[in-house]
């Protein structure tokens, strides 16, 4: 195994929580995926917000200073985001 290799397998909670948080991003349609630039799934993006909101609310008083500020600024972003997704749905409907 490369040193690359090796340094991509390692995943903190950082690295998950980015992780979330882009295929959130995804869902909202505002990251391109594999298939369609503009897909937006507000269902599955709330999921991932929810699951975000979880893993926050479980790992509370266990995480660094660091991965709490993460957390708790991919939330509010994402939120954010989810927020204004709705209101253009809702706008077009």
């Amino acid at each position: 195994m490369s040193e690359e290799d090796s340094a991509s397998a390692t995943i903190d909670f950082n690295t998950f929580v980015l992780s979330l948080s882009t295929s959130t991003l995804m869902c909202l349609g505002k990251l391109p995926d594999s298939e369609d630039d503009s897909t937006v799934n507000l269902a599955h993006a709330k999921q991932s917000i929810d699951c975000i909101a979880l893993l926050e609310k479980k790992t509370r008083g266990n995480l660094t200073g660091e991965e709490e500020r993460l957390i708790t600024e991919v939330l509010y972003d994402l939120r954010l985001r989810f927020v204004a997704a709705k209101k253009a749905e809702d706008e077009k409907a």
